[in-house]
């Protein structure tokens, strides 16, 4: 992990999100997945728009043509922790569909401009991923 995803995840943690909770006016949330390869605990802060029950994260990578390691992590294991301030909540991910994606891309965009180059930039379809609450992902 870069040295500032690591400071990133330690002042959210200890301020409980007044530093890092927000990036270019956008709310910031710590997705904690489980390696695929290694097993261990990874915490990532993303943008994220909340959607009715679920948040919407943008796998991005800055526009780069490789996957976050994180999305890849979700496809092995899609069960996650999610903290928003002090708020800790197991959650479920699923990659939005092709209609949920043509909903909440414009919105994201809004939100975040960027998401915009970033699609531009790279081949492949940056997904959009939702995070639902645990107990509705069963159903």
């Amino acid at each position: 992990m870069n040295p500032f995803t690591t400071l990133h995840v330690f002042l959210y943690r200890l301020t409980g999100g007044s530093i890092g909770g927000r990036f270019r006016g956008a709310p910031v949330l710590l997705l904690t997945t489980t390696g695929r390869k290694t097993g261990k605990q990874r915490t990532t802060p993303l943008l994220y728009l909340a959607d009715e029950t679920n948040l919407a994260v943008v796998a991005s990578n800055g526009g780069r043509d490789r996957a976050p390691s994180w999305w890849s992590n979700l496809k092995r294991n899609p069960s996650v922790e999610v903290q928003i301030k002090r708020l800790k909540r197991k959650m479920t991910a699923v990659q939005a569909t092709n209609e949920e994606k043509g909903r909440l891309w414009p919105l994201l965009t809004n939100m975040y401009p960027p998401y915009d180059d970033y699609q531009r930039r790279t081949q492949r379809e940056i997904p959009i991923v939702l995070l639902r609450p645990s107990s509705a992902a069963a159903s």
